[in-house]
C-alpha cells in the first residue's frame, strides 16, 4: 500500500518532527524556525509534484505562549481592522483572527500575517466578524476551536481513510447512482452515490410537507448502511437538502460532511428551529440539539473551485450554485477521471439582488443530475424586474387600502432577496415609508450573510465592505417576541417577512391565522409551495382552513388576498434550465432529472432530448441508474 505521508517526507529536509492529514490535506510540522520561516519554494515544489494540498507548520514546542500571542496581534494590527477576538487551537498550531476588516489584519501583500507568524510561530487564519451579530456562526466557531484535539484526530482519521489505498493510475470498475429521494418530487432529496469500494450520500433532506414516511428519503434498503457510508456531500442548506442529517448523527455516523462555510453555518440553524417547531407543535424532535453540535464537528468546509479527495477514488469541487447563500453545484471526479458527474442541488441560472448565477463550465463531464422545480413548459417565468415590479404594486395597493401584506419566506436566501429589494425601492421612493416587520430566524441569517459576503454578488459585497451593509438599513424592525408580533398584528399598514415559507410551522402561520379574515389584507407568495403545504392549500383557493391554537381547532376563514409572483423564485425557470443544458461546457453524454413534480421531470427530460439528442432519465424514487 503506497504511503502517500513517507513519499513526501523522502523529499523534505530531516525537521519534520510529525506529519497528519487534515482530511485532504497534508500537514507537516517542524521543530527547526529557519525551515519554517523560509520553507516556500521547497513545499511549492511538492505541491506541483504530487497534486495535493500540503502545509508546513511549527510544531507546539516553538509556540510562544497564547497570552503573548494576542499581545503581539493586537499590537501588529491596526485599529482600523476592527479586531473583535483571537482563537487558539493549540493541536493545530493555528491562531484565529476575526475582525470587521480582515483586508486590514492580511496587510498589503500579506505583510501583517507575515509578521505574526515570524514572531509568534503560529499559523494566522483570518475570518470576518458579522456586520450583524449572529450568535450561531459565534457558537459554531467555538464548537470548532472548543475540543481541539478531537477534531484532530478526526480530521487525520478522514486523511488515512482517503489515502488508505492512494493509487493514482486506479480507474473504476462500475458507478450508480440510486435515488432514495427527490426522484419525480420536491423534498427530501437524497442520492446514494456507489463505486466498488466507495459509498458517498448527495444531500439528505425532509419533505416539510409531507406527512408520516414520505416525509423522509428511503434509508431502510439494503444497499444503504450508515456504518458502510464514507461521506455526505451537502449542496445547500434548505430543509429538503439537509434536515435529516443531525439524524444520522443521532443513528451513529461519524464520517465527514462537506458543504461551504455558509452552508455549515446555516444548516445548523435551521436544524435547531426544526427542533423548535416540533416543540412548539408538540410533537417529539427528530433529533436534538447534541445531534446538530455532531453535525458541525464533523463538517469539512470547502471554498468554490476548491478541489478536494473525499475517498480513494473520488474528488469534488464545488461551484456557485446561485440558489442561496453558499449553494453549490457539485462537480464530482470519480475513479482518477474514469467518469465525472455534476449535481446541480438546486440552482438559479439568472443574477438576483443577491447572488451571481449558476456557473456553467467545469473541467470534465459525462453525466449531470439536474433539478426541474419548474421544469414544465407552463413555468415560463416573467422577468426579474417585471416581478419585482409587480411586488412593489401588490404592497402600493394593499397600503393603500390601510392592509397589511404577508409575505412567508424561507429564512435562507429567499428573504434577503425580497429585504434588497424592498430596502432599494424605499431609496428611490417608489414605495412609501411604512414599516417592514422582519419576523422568525431571518435576522440570524442576515447575520450570517455578512460574515460570508465573498458568496453575494459583486455588488452586495461592495457595500458591506464599505459599511453600507443593505440588511442594517432602519427600514426594517426585527420582532423578537410574541408581544411585538401581537403588537404588529393590532397596527397599521406594514410589510410582514416571516418563515416559514410554505406556512407549515413559524411565525408566518401565526401571522395568516390573524391577518386570514381581513378582505384588505394580502398574503403574497414569492417561493415554491410544496404539495401538501398550507402555502400551497392557499395558494390552490381553499377559503376554510383548520387550524390548532393553544390545544383547540379553529375554523379559518381565508378572505385577505392571495397573490403568487413566481418570478422572485430562487429556483432557475423552465428557460434558464434550458439555457443553462445548453450553455454547459463541455455537453454531457447523459442528463438525469430529479427534483421536480413527476410533470415537470417528464416535461424537461423530453424538451432536452429533443434539443439535444443525448440520453434523459427520469428516475422514481428507490430506482438505480448505472453510470459507467
Amino acid at each position: 500500500m503506497p504511503d502517500i505521508l513517507k513519499d513526501i517526507q523522502k523529499e523534505l529536509p530531516k525537521v519534520i518532527s510529525s506529519a497528519n492529514f487534515e482530511g485532504a490535506n497534508i500537514v507537516f510540522y517542524t521543530d527547526e524556525i529557519d525551515f519554517f520561516r523560509h520553507n516556500e519554494g521547497k513545499i511549492k515544489e511538492l505541491v506541483n509534484k504530487f497534486k495535493k494540498r500540503i502545509e508546513l507548520r511549527a510544531d507546539p514546542s516553538l509556540l510562544k505562549s497564547q497570552e503573548e500571542t494576542e499581545k503581539i496581534i493586537r499590537e501588529i494590527v491596526p485599529q482600523d481592522a476592527g479586531l473583535t477576538d483571537v482563537l487558539f487551537d493549540p493541536q493545530r498550531s493555528i491562531v484565529v483572527i476575526e475582525a470587521e476588516r480582515p483586508g486590514l489584519v492580511i496587510g498589503k501583500s500579506g505583510s501583517i500575517i507575515k509578521e505574526i507568524k515570524e514572531k509568534t510561530m503560529w499559523v494566522p487564519e483570518v475570518q470576518r466578524s458579522p456586520a450583524i451579530k449572529s450568535k450561531i456562526t459565534e457558537n459554531i466557531r467555538a464548537v470548532l476551536y472548543q475540543n481541539n484535539n478531537t477534531r484532530k484526530r478526526f480530521l487525520n482519521s478522514i486523511g488515512k481513510k482517503i489515502y488508505k489505498e492512494w493509487n493514482p493510475e486506479k480507474m473504476e470498475e462500475w458507478i450508480r447512482v440510486t435515488f432514495l429521494g427527490g426522484g419525480r418530487q420536491v423534498g427530501r432529496s437524497c442520492i446514494l452515490l456507489q463505486t466498488p469500494q466507495t459509498k458517498i450520500l448527495l444531500d439528505c433532506g425532509i419533505d416539510v410537507a409531507a406527512k408520516g414516511k414520505d416525509k423522509f428519503p428511503y434509508l431502510d434498503v439494503s444497499e444503504f448502511k450508515i456504518n458502510e457510508l464514507d461521506a455526505i456531500v451537502l449542496t445547500h442548506a434548505h430543509l429538503d437538502h439537509s434536515g435529516l442529517i443531525p439524524y444520522l448523527f443521532k443513528m451513529g455516523y461519524r464520517g465527514p460532511v462537506y458543504m461551504t462555510d455558509p452552508t455549515r453555518d446555516i444548516a445548523a440553524l435551521l436544524a435547531l428551529d426544526f427542533i423548535g417547531v416540533a416543540y412548539k407543535q408538540a410533537a417529539s424532535p427528530l433529533f436534538s440539539s447534541t445531534d446538530v453540535k455532531e453535525m458541525v464537528k464533523h463538517t469539512i468546509c470547502l471554498n468554490y473551485n476548491e478541489v478536494t479527495d473525499i475517498a480513494p477514488d473520488i474528488r469534488i469541487t464545488f461551484y456557485n450554485g446561485g440558489h442561496a447563500l453558499g449553494s453549490s453545484i457539485v462537480h464530482i471526479n470519480i475513479g482518477n477521471g474514469a467518469h465525472n458527474l455534476i449535481y446541480t442541488g438546486d440552482l438559479k441560472f439568472d443574477k438576483t439582488k443577491l447572488l451571481e448565477r449558476a456557473i456553467s463550465n467545469f473541467p470534465r463531464l459525462e453525466t449531470m443530475i439536474i433539478e426541474s422545480t419548474y421544469g414544465s413548459k407552463n413555468d415560463i417565468l416573467p422577468s426579474r424586474r417585471e416581478s419585482e415590479e409587480q411586488l412593489i404594486r401588490e404592497i402600493k395597493e394593499t397600503v393603500e387600502k390601510k392592509g397589511k401584506i404577508l409575505i412567508p419566506e424561507l429564512g435562507l436566501g429567499r428573504a434577503q432577496e425580497t429585504m434588497l429589494i424592498l430596502e432599494e425601492a424605499m431609496r428611490d421612493n417608489k414605495l412609501p415609508k411604512i414599516p417592514i416587520y422582519i419576523d422568525g430566524m431571518i435576522w440570524d441569517i442576515n447575520g450570517i450573510h455578512t460574515a460570508y459576503p465573498d458568496f453575494l454578488n459583486s455588488q452586495v459585497r461592495r457595500e458591506v465592505f464599505q459599511d453600507n451593509n443593505p440588511f442594517s438599513s432602519d427600514v426594517f424592525k426585527r420582532v423578537g417576541s410574541s408581544q411585538e408580533r401581537k403588537a404588529v398584528i393590532e397596527g397599521g399598514p406594514c410589510v410582514i417577512l416571516a418563515t416559514s415559507g410554505m406556512l407549515v410551522g413559524g411565525a408566518s402561520v401565526e401571522y395568516f391565522r390573524h391577518l386570514a379574515n381581513n378582505k384588505k389584507d394580502k398574503i403574497c407568495f414569492v417561493c415554491y409551495q410544496g404539495q401538501g403545504s398550507l402555502g400551497r392549500q392557499i395558494q390552490e383557493g381553499i377559503k376554510q382552513v383548520r387550524m390548532n391554537s393553544n390545544g383547540k381547532e379553529d375554523l379559518v376563514e381565508v378572505n385577505m388576498e392571495v397573490v403568487t409572483i413566481t418570478g422572485l423564485t430562487a429556483h432557475a425557470g423552465r428557460n434558464e434550465l434550458l439555457d443553462f443544458t445548453n450553455r454547459t461546457k463541455p455537453r454531457p453524454n447523459r442528463i438525469i432529472i430529479n427534483h421536480g413534480e413527476q410533470s415537470k421531470c417528464l416535461d424537461l427530460a423530453s424538451s432536452i432530448y429533443k434539443l439535444h439528442h443525448i440520453e434523459t432519465n427520469v428516475p422514481r424514487n428507490l430506482e438505480t441508474i448505472r453510470l459507467r
